[in-house]
């Protein structure tokens, strides 16, 4: 059975390595656990103020992440959304399980809206952004503190 729960350090071999190998042989992006210190960090890095890290798992295995940043005024990112190939699709649901958790963790924390940016390549993750209620935004409307990375072209809205 899949449980969404807060993220703890007994996931951080897991998170690893349900991550880097989407990152690079999936999506072919040049990118190494040791570039991403916020990875190494989740602690320190997510879990401030309306922020978090939450994992998916199928007994011992994480299976996927979700994380919110908290960029202030009410306002959160959502990051490192993550789930492994075996389990994607409406079959699992782990996708829709963990955003669900996110939206009910956000509007309980007080958030007003919920930002994320992704690439241009990844068309089945816009229109599940899409299908949840998230619309498209231009750059120039995001946020002074939306912490932009340099792969992502499409930005997405959500008030909740």
């Amino acid at each position: 059975m899949i449980t969404i729960k807060p993220y703890e350090a007994c996931h951080k071999d897991g998170v690893r390595d349900l991550i880097v190998p989407i990152q690079r042989e999936e999506f072919g992006i040049e990118i190494t656990y040791d570039d991403q210190p916020d990875l190494q960090d989740i602690e320190g890095f997510y879990k401030k103020g309306k922020g978090g890290f939450w994992v998916a798992v199928d007994s011992d295995q994480v299976v996927g992440s979700i994380a919110l940043i908290d960029i202030g005024n009410d306002q959160v990112a959502l990051r490192k959304m993550f789930v492994a190939e075996a389990y994607r699709g409406r079959q699992h649901g782990v996708a829709q399980k963990l955003l669900d958790y996110v939206f009910d963790t956000a509007r309980a924390s007080g958030a007003a809206d919920i930002y994320l940016g992704t690439t241009a390549a990844f068309l089945a993750a816009h229109r599940f952004y899409e299908k949840n209620g998230f619309d498209l935004v231009d750059v120039q409307a995001l946020p002074e503190s939306f912490p932009r990375m340099a792969v992502d072209t499409r930005f997405y809205r959500l008030s909740l």
